[in-house]
Protein backbone atom coordinates (compact mmCIF):
# COMPACT_ATOMS: atom_id res chain seq x y z
CA UNK A 1 0.00 0.00 0.00
CA UNK A 2 1.13 3.48 -0.77
CA UNK A 3 0.49 6.31 1.48
CA UNK A 4 0.69 9.95 -0.03
CA UNK A 5 2.37 12.88 1.69
CA UNK A 6 0.59 15.97 -0.37
CA UNK A 7 1.41 19.14 1.30
CA UNK A 8 -2.10 21.40 0.08
CA UNK A 9 -2.87 24.96 0.01
CA UNK A 10 -6.10 24.83 -1.23
CA UNK A 11 -6.95 22.80 -3.84
CA UNK A 12 -2.99 23.85 -5.00
CA UNK A 13 -1.14 21.18 -4.08
CA UNK A 14 2.41 23.10 -3.23
CA UNK A 15 6.05 22.54 -4.69
CA UNK A 16 8.73 20.26 -3.22
CA UNK A 17 11.84 21.72 -2.04
CA UNK A 18 15.46 20.40 -2.46
CA UNK A 19 15.85 20.10 1.57
CA UNK A 20 12.34 18.39 2.02
CA UNK A 21 13.92 15.59 -0.38
CA UNK A 22 16.47 15.38 0.98
CA UNK A 23 15.10 14.86 4.41
CA UNK A 24 13.04 12.36 3.65
CA UNK A 25 13.25 9.50 5.62
CA UNK A 26 11.98 5.71 4.44
CA UNK A 27 9.33 4.34 6.64
CA UNK A 28 7.35 1.00 7.25
CA UNK A 29 5.26 1.15 4.08
CA UNK A 30 6.61 3.87 0.80
CA UNK A 31 5.05 6.81 0.33
CA UNK A 32 5.01 9.82 -2.17
CA UNK A 33 5.78 13.66 -1.40
CA UNK A 34 3.80 15.36 -4.28
CA UNK A 35 5.51 18.59 -6.29
CA UNK A 36 3.23 19.89 -9.28
CA UNK A 37 2.01 18.90 -12.62
CA UNK A 38 1.69 15.25 -11.89
CA UNK A 39 5.37 14.88 -10.97
CA UNK A 40 5.71 13.39 -7.13
CA UNK A 41 8.62 11.64 -5.02
CA UNK A 42 8.36 7.83 -4.17
CA UNK A 43 10.32 6.93 -1.00
CA UNK A 44 10.79 3.68 -0.02
CA UNK A 45 13.53 1.34 1.85
CA UNK A 46 15.75 1.10 -1.13
CA UNK A 47 15.70 4.75 -2.18
CA UNK A 48 14.04 8.30 -3.36
CA UNK A 49 12.60 8.11 -7.14
CA UNK A 50 11.17 11.14 -9.08
CA UNK A 51 7.78 9.97 -11.23
CA UNK A 52 5.29 11.55 -13.50
CA UNK A 53 1.78 10.03 -13.66
CA UNK A 54 0.02 11.16 -16.62
CA UNK A 55 -2.76 9.91 -18.93
CA UNK A 56 -2.51 9.19 -22.66
CA UNK A 57 -5.43 7.91 -24.63
CA UNK A 58 -7.32 7.39 -21.22
CA UNK A 59 -4.79 5.30 -20.10
CA UNK A 60 -3.03 5.76 -16.72
CA UNK A 61 0.67 5.29 -16.83
CA UNK A 62 3.87 6.52 -15.11
CA UNK A 63 6.58 7.94 -16.52
CA UNK A 64 10.45 7.27 -14.13
CA UNK A 65 11.91 10.53 -14.07
CA UNK A 66 15.33 9.65 -12.40
CA UNK A 67 16.83 8.43 -9.04
CA UNK A 68 17.56 11.07 -5.84
CA UNK A 69 20.26 12.78 -5.90
CA UNK A 70 22.05 11.39 -9.41
CA UNK A 71 19.04 13.66 -10.53
CA UNK A 72 18.20 16.77 -8.61
CA UNK A 73 15.12 18.03 -8.51
CA UNK A 74 15.48 20.50 -11.03
CA UNK A 75 16.88 18.10 -13.59
CA UNK A 76 13.35 15.98 -12.85
CA UNK A 77 11.17 18.86 -13.41
CA UNK A 78 13.19 19.34 -17.02
CA UNK A 79 12.16 15.76 -17.89
CA UNK A 80 8.78 16.18 -16.68
CA UNK A 81 7.63 19.31 -18.47
CA UNK A 82 9.53 17.52 -22.03
CA UNK A 83 7.39 14.42 -21.26
CA UNK A 84 4.49 16.87 -21.06
CA UNK A 85 5.44 18.68 -23.98
CA UNK A 86 5.37 15.12 -25.93
CA UNK A 87 2.27 14.37 -24.09
CA UNK A 88 0.27 17.76 -25.96
CA UNK A 89 1.40 16.59 -29.28
CA UNK A 90 -0.14 13.47 -29.15
CA UNK A 91 3.10 12.01 -28.24
CA UNK A 92 3.48 9.27 -25.60
CA UNK A 93 6.77 9.61 -23.48
CA UNK A 94 6.82 6.00 -22.73
CA UNK A 95 7.10 4.85 -25.95
CA UNK A 96 9.41 7.56 -27.17
CA UNK A 97 11.91 6.35 -24.14
CA UNK A 98 11.56 3.14 -25.24
CA UNK A 99 12.30 3.59 -28.95
CA UNK A 100 15.39 5.66 -27.27
CA UNK A 101 16.71 2.57 -25.29
CA UNK A 102 16.05 0.59 -28.90
CA UNK A 103 18.24 2.55 -30.91
CA UNK A 104 21.14 2.32 -28.11
CA UNK A 105 20.84 -0.85 -28.19
CA UNK A 106 21.50 -1.10 -31.47
CA UNK A 107 24.22 1.62 -31.52
CA UNK A 108 25.54 -0.56 -28.83
CA UNK A 109 25.76 -3.42 -30.72
CA UNK A 110 26.43 -2.13 -34.00
CA UNK A 111 29.40 0.00 -32.68
CA UNK A 112 32.81 -0.71 -33.95
CA UNK A 113 34.28 -2.16 -30.73
CA UNK A 114 31.40 -4.64 -30.44
CA UNK A 115 32.03 -5.75 -34.47
CA UNK A 116 35.48 -6.28 -33.79
CA UNK A 117 35.15 -7.95 -31.01
CA UNK A 118 32.74 -9.98 -32.56
CA UNK A 119 34.57 -10.44 -35.57
CA UNK A 120 37.91 -11.49 -33.01
CA UNK A 121 35.82 -14.58 -31.48
CA UNK A 122 35.08 -15.79 -34.86
CA UNK A 123 38.61 -16.00 -36.00
CA UNK A 124 40.61 -16.24 -32.49
CA UNK A 125 40.22 -19.82 -31.87
CA UNK A 126 42.47 -20.44 -35.07
CA UNK A 127 45.28 -18.39 -33.86
CA UNK A 128 47.92 -18.90 -31.65
CA UNK A 129 47.68 -17.32 -28.66
CA UNK A 130 50.36 -14.67 -28.70
CA UNK A 131 48.75 -13.92 -32.36
CA UNK A 132 45.83 -13.49 -30.25
CA UNK A 133 46.76 -11.18 -27.87
CA UNK A 134 49.03 -8.81 -30.30
CA UNK A 135 45.63 -8.42 -31.89
CA UNK A 136 43.51 -7.63 -29.62
CA UNK A 137 45.74 -5.43 -27.54
CA UNK A 138 46.30 -3.49 -30.55
CA UNK A 139 42.75 -2.74 -31.13
CA UNK A 140 42.47 -1.98 -27.28
CA UNK A 141 45.19 0.59 -26.95
CA UNK A 142 44.77 2.08 -30.53
CA UNK A 143 41.85 2.18 -31.79
CA UNK A 144 38.99 1.24 -29.45
CA UNK A 145 39.54 4.66 -27.22
CA UNK A 146 38.63 6.31 -30.27
CA UNK A 147 36.13 4.61 -32.67
CA UNK A 148 34.86 1.91 -30.29
CA UNK A 149 31.48 3.61 -29.43
CA UNK A 150 31.18 5.22 -33.51
CA UNK A 151 28.08 2.66 -35.21
CA UNK A 152 30.63 0.85 -38.14
CA UNK A 153 28.48 2.07 -40.41
CA UNK A 154 29.15 5.93 -39.74
CA UNK A 155 32.86 5.63 -39.68
CA UNK A 156 34.17 7.73 -42.49
CA UNK A 157 38.00 7.28 -44.28
CA UNK A 158 39.00 10.43 -43.02
CA UNK A 159 38.14 9.74 -39.36
CA UNK A 160 39.41 6.26 -39.41
CA UNK A 161 42.68 8.18 -40.79
CA UNK A 162 42.44 10.68 -37.79
CA UNK A 163 43.08 7.30 -35.39
CA UNK A 164 45.81 5.77 -37.61
CA UNK A 165 47.66 9.37 -38.20
CA UNK A 166 47.69 8.86 -33.99
CA UNK A 167 49.41 5.99 -34.47
CA UNK A 168 51.36 6.96 -37.08
CA UNK A 169 52.76 10.21 -34.90
CA UNK A 170 54.62 8.59 -31.98
CA UNK A 171 56.68 6.41 -35.02
CA UNK A 172 55.11 3.13 -34.87
CA UNK A 173 54.62 3.06 -38.38
CA UNK A 174 54.50 -1.11 -38.56
CA UNK A 175 51.58 -1.04 -35.63
CA UNK A 176 49.84 2.10 -37.82
CA UNK A 177 49.89 -0.21 -41.17
CA UNK A 178 49.06 -3.57 -39.35
CA UNK A 179 46.10 -1.77 -37.23
CA UNK A 180 44.31 -0.45 -41.01
CA UNK A 181 44.65 -3.77 -41.67
CA UNK A 182 42.80 -5.52 -38.87
CA UNK A 183 40.05 -2.58 -38.93
CA UNK A 184 39.79 -3.29 -42.61
CA UNK A 185 39.05 -6.98 -41.52
CA UNK A 186 36.63 -6.01 -39.28
CA UNK A 187 34.78 -3.43 -42.13
CA UNK A 188 34.57 -6.39 -44.41
CA UNK A 189 33.18 -8.70 -41.45
CA UNK A 190 30.46 -5.99 -40.82
CA UNK A 191 29.67 -6.05 -44.67
CA UNK A 192 29.46 -9.77 -44.27
CA UNK A 193 26.60 -9.61 -41.40
CA UNK A 194 24.89 -6.40 -42.47
CA UNK A 195 26.23 -3.84 -40.39
CA UNK A 196 28.09 -1.77 -42.58
CA UNK A 197 28.04 -1.19 -46.24
CA UNK A 198 31.42 -0.51 -47.15
CA UNK A 199 35.38 -0.52 -46.00
CA UNK A 200 36.68 2.97 -45.38
CA UNK A 201 40.10 1.49 -45.11
CA UNK A 202 40.23 0.45 -48.98
CA UNK A 203 40.18 4.39 -49.48
CA UNK A 204 43.20 4.89 -47.41
CA UNK A 205 45.62 2.95 -49.41
CA UNK A 206 48.45 5.29 -50.06
CA UNK A 207 47.66 7.36 -46.68
CA UNK A 208 50.26 6.62 -44.18
CA UNK A 209 53.82 6.43 -44.90
CA UNK A 210 55.25 2.85 -45.38
CA UNK A 211 56.13 0.62 -43.40
CA UNK A 212 60.24 0.05 -42.27
CA UNK A 213 60.08 -3.45 -42.81
CA UNK A 214 63.51 -5.30 -41.27
CA UNK A 215 64.45 -8.79 -41.07
CA UNK A 216 65.02 -10.61 -38.05
CA UNK A 217 68.87 -10.24 -37.51
CA UNK A 218 70.63 -12.70 -38.38
CA UNK A 219 74.19 -14.50 -39.39
CA UNK A 220 74.16 -16.03 -42.88
CA UNK A 221 77.73 -15.98 -43.89
CA UNK A 222 79.06 -19.71 -43.49
CA UNK A 223 82.41 -18.62 -41.78
CA UNK A 224 80.43 -16.47 -39.51
CA UNK A 225 78.25 -19.19 -38.82
CA UNK A 226 81.12 -21.40 -37.53
CA UNK A 227 81.84 -18.82 -35.17
CA UNK A 228 78.84 -18.28 -33.68
CA UNK A 229 78.53 -22.32 -33.25
CA UNK A 230 81.64 -22.68 -31.42
CA UNK A 231 80.53 -19.34 -29.11
CA UNK A 232 77.69 -21.60 -28.40
CA UNK A 233 79.72 -24.42 -27.49
CA UNK A 234 82.01 -22.20 -25.48
CA UNK A 235 79.11 -20.72 -23.79
CA UNK A 236 79.54 -20.44 -19.39
CA UNK A 237 75.58 -20.34 -18.89
CA UNK A 238 73.23 -22.46 -17.30
CA UNK A 239 73.75 -26.21 -19.06
CA UNK A 240 69.89 -25.69 -20.06
CA UNK A 241 70.43 -22.93 -21.74
CA UNK A 242 73.68 -23.97 -23.05
CA UNK A 243 71.39 -27.17 -24.76
CA UNK A 244 68.60 -25.16 -26.44
CA UNK A 245 71.48 -22.88 -27.61
CA UNK A 246 73.08 -25.46 -29.33
CA UNK A 247 69.67 -27.16 -30.34
CA UNK A 248 67.82 -23.78 -32.28
CA UNK A 249 70.28 -23.96 -34.98
CA UNK A 250 69.26 -27.88 -35.63
CA UNK A 251 65.91 -27.38 -35.63
CA UNK A 252 64.99 -23.87 -36.33
CA UNK A 253 61.54 -23.66 -35.34
CA UNK A 254 60.34 -20.46 -33.69
CA UNK A 255 62.07 -19.32 -29.95
CA UNK A 256 58.61 -19.71 -29.05
CA UNK A 257 58.14 -23.28 -29.56
CA UNK A 258 61.65 -24.10 -28.70
CA UNK A 259 61.46 -23.16 -25.44
CA UNK A 260 57.50 -24.66 -24.84
CA UNK A 261 59.04 -28.02 -26.17
CA UNK A 262 57.91 -31.17 -23.60
CA UNK A 263 59.39 -34.20 -23.76
CA UNK A 264 55.88 -36.10 -24.32
CA UNK A 265 56.36 -34.46 -28.05
CA UNK A 266 59.85 -35.98 -28.49
CA UNK A 267 60.01 -39.35 -29.83
CA UNK A 268 63.79 -40.32 -29.42
CA UNK A 269 63.51 -43.93 -30.75
CA UNK A 270 61.60 -42.55 -33.74
CA UNK A 271 63.73 -38.94 -34.25
CA UNK A 272 60.63 -36.88 -33.77
CA UNK A 273 59.92 -33.85 -32.63
CA UNK A 274 56.08 -33.77 -33.40
CA UNK A 275 54.75 -30.05 -32.19
CA UNK A 276 50.87 -29.64 -31.12
CA UNK A 277 48.62 -27.57 -33.22
CA UNK A 278 48.06 -25.13 -30.29
CA UNK A 279 51.91 -24.15 -29.88
CA UNK A 280 51.78 -23.27 -33.85
CA UNK A 281 51.39 -19.96 -35.14
CA UNK A 282 48.71 -20.70 -37.44
CA UNK A 283 47.63 -23.57 -35.50
CA UNK A 284 48.91 -26.73 -37.88
CA UNK A 285 50.93 -29.84 -36.24
CA UNK A 286 53.90 -29.62 -37.44
CA UNK A 287 57.03 -32.49 -37.43
CA UNK A 288 60.63 -31.51 -36.56
CA UNK A 289 62.55 -34.76 -38.04
CA UNK A 290 65.67 -34.91 -35.35
CA UNK A 291 68.71 -35.29 -36.90
CA UNK A 292 71.60 -37.43 -35.13
CA UNK A 293 73.16 -34.34 -33.23
CA UNK A 294 69.80 -33.83 -32.14
CA UNK A 295 69.12 -36.47 -30.46
CA UNK A 296 72.39 -36.66 -28.83
CA UNK A 297 71.67 -33.23 -27.25
CA UNK A 298 68.38 -34.25 -26.08
CA UNK A 299 70.20 -37.72 -24.70
CA UNK A 300 72.78 -35.37 -22.77
CA UNK A 301 69.85 -33.13 -21.23
CA UNK A 302 67.31 -35.94 -20.21
CA UNK A 303 68.73 -36.86 -16.89
CA UNK A 304 68.73 -33.34 -16.08
CA UNK A 305 65.51 -32.36 -17.10
CA UNK A 306 63.56 -35.32 -17.85
CA UNK A 307 61.76 -36.29 -15.25
CA UNK A 308 59.89 -32.51 -15.48
CA UNK A 309 57.45 -31.58 -18.32
CA UNK A 310 59.53 -28.77 -20.23
CA UNK A 311 62.86 -29.57 -21.76
CA UNK A 312 64.26 -26.38 -21.24
CA UNK A 313 62.46 -25.25 -17.78
CA UNK A 314 62.34 -22.09 -16.47
CA UNK A 315 65.60 -21.59 -13.86
CA UNK A 316 62.74 -20.66 -11.02
CA UNK A 317 60.38 -23.46 -11.60
CA UNK A 318 60.05 -26.68 -13.42
CA UNK A 319 56.21 -25.92 -13.91
CA UNK A 320 56.90 -23.30 -16.61
CA UNK A 321 59.40 -23.50 -19.78
CA UNK A 322 62.28 -20.94 -19.72
CA UNK A 323 62.04 -17.32 -19.99
CA UNK A 324 61.25 -15.49 -23.83
CA UNK A 325 64.46 -13.74 -23.32
CA UNK A 326 66.91 -16.47 -22.20
CA UNK A 327 68.49 -17.14 -25.41
CA UNK A 328 68.26 -13.91 -26.79
CA UNK A 329 70.13 -12.49 -23.52
CA UNK A 330 72.87 -15.88 -23.59
CA UNK A 331 73.50 -13.96 -27.13
CA UNK A 332 74.12 -10.83 -26.00
CA UNK A 333 76.51 -12.19 -23.28
CA UNK A 334 78.38 -14.10 -26.03
CA UNK A 335 78.74 -10.37 -27.56
CA UNK A 336 75.79 -10.53 -30.58
CA UNK A 337 74.78 -7.61 -30.77
CA UNK A 338 70.92 -7.17 -31.74
CA UNK A 339 72.11 -5.77 -35.24
CA UNK A 340 73.96 -9.04 -35.60
CA UNK A 341 71.87 -11.75 -34.37
CA UNK A 342 68.65 -13.00 -32.94
CA UNK A 343 66.60 -16.19 -31.51
CA UNK A 344 64.86 -15.77 -34.83
CA UNK A 345 67.91 -15.56 -36.79
CA UNK A 346 68.70 -19.56 -36.36
CA UNK A 347 65.54 -19.64 -38.86
CA UNK A 348 66.71 -17.32 -41.77
CA UNK A 349 70.14 -18.70 -41.33
CA UNK A 350 68.61 -22.36 -41.99
CA UNK A 351 66.66 -21.04 -45.14
CA UNK A 352 69.07 -18.93 -46.84
CA UNK A 353 71.77 -21.89 -46.81
CA UNK A 354 69.21 -24.49 -47.22
CA UNK A 355 67.91 -22.41 -50.52
CA UNK A 356 71.74 -21.95 -51.70
CA UNK A 357 72.23 -25.17 -51.22
CA UNK A 358 69.42 -26.14 -53.55
CA UNK A 359 66.94 -27.78 -51.26
CA UNK A 360 63.31 -27.72 -52.71
CA UNK A 361 62.12 -24.49 -51.68
CA UNK A 362 58.42 -25.84 -50.57
CA UNK A 363 60.28 -28.74 -48.51
CA UNK A 364 62.44 -25.73 -46.83
CA UNK A 365 59.03 -24.12 -46.56
CA UNK A 366 57.53 -26.83 -44.79
CA UNK A 367 59.71 -27.66 -42.70
CA UNK A 368 60.02 -23.64 -41.50
CA UNK A 369 56.12 -24.18 -40.78
CA UNK A 370 55.08 -20.99 -42.62
CA UNK A 371 51.48 -20.54 -43.21
CA UNK A 372 49.72 -22.27 -46.00
CA UNK A 373 47.55 -20.34 -47.65
CA UNK A 374 45.25 -22.84 -48.19
CA UNK A 375 43.53 -23.92 -44.85
CA UNK A 376 42.62 -27.32 -46.25
CA UNK A 377 45.31 -27.98 -47.74
CA UNK A 378 47.84 -26.76 -44.74
CA UNK A 379 45.47 -29.40 -42.69
CA UNK A 380 47.19 -32.39 -44.43
CA UNK A 381 50.44 -31.26 -45.07
CA UNK A 382 52.32 -31.05 -41.37
CA UNK A 383 53.52 -34.69 -42.82
CA UNK A 384 54.68 -33.66 -46.77
CA UNK A 385 57.96 -34.24 -47.29
CA UNK A 386 58.74 -36.08 -44.30
CA UNK A 387 61.13 -38.51 -45.93
CA UNK A 388 63.07 -35.60 -47.75
CA UNK A 389 63.08 -33.48 -44.67
CA UNK A 390 64.28 -36.00 -42.54
CA UNK A 391 67.21 -36.33 -44.93
CA UNK A 392 67.80 -32.35 -45.10
CA UNK A 393 67.62 -31.84 -41.73
CA UNK A 394 70.93 -34.36 -41.12
CA UNK A 395 72.77 -33.17 -44.01
CA UNK A 396 71.81 -29.78 -42.31
CA UNK A 397 73.42 -31.05 -38.96
CA UNK A 398 76.39 -32.52 -40.87
CA UNK A 399 77.07 -29.32 -42.63
CA UNK A 400 77.01 -27.21 -39.45
CA UNK A 401 79.33 -29.76 -38.06
CA UNK A 402 82.07 -29.09 -40.83
CA UNK A 403 81.43 -24.69 -40.30
CA UNK A 404 81.88 -25.12 -36.52
CA UNK A 405 85.36 -27.33 -37.77
CA UNK A 406 86.73 -24.81 -39.77
CA UNK A 407 88.43 -22.46 -38.15
CA UNK A 408 89.45 -19.47 -40.64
Amino acid sequence: MTVYAHVTKGDTVMALTDIAIRNAKAREKQYKMSDAKGMYVLVNKAGIYFRLDYRFRGRRKTLALGVYPDVKLQEAREKRDEARKLIAGGVDPSQVRKANRSIQVQQAEDGFEAVAREWFAKHSPSWAESHSKKIIRRFELNVFPWLGRRPVSDITPPELLDVLRRIEGRGALDTAHRAQQNCGQVFRYAIATGKAVRDPSADLRGALAPAKHGRMASITEPKKIGQLLRAIDGYEGGPVTLCALRLAPLVFVRPGELRHAEWAEIDIEQAEWRIPADKMKMRDPHIVPLSKQAVALLNEIRPLTGQGRYVFPSIRTESRPMSDNTILAALRRMGYAKEEMSGHGFRAMASTILHEQDWPSDMIERQLAHAERNSMKAAYNYAQHLPERRRMMQAWADYLDTLRGERQ
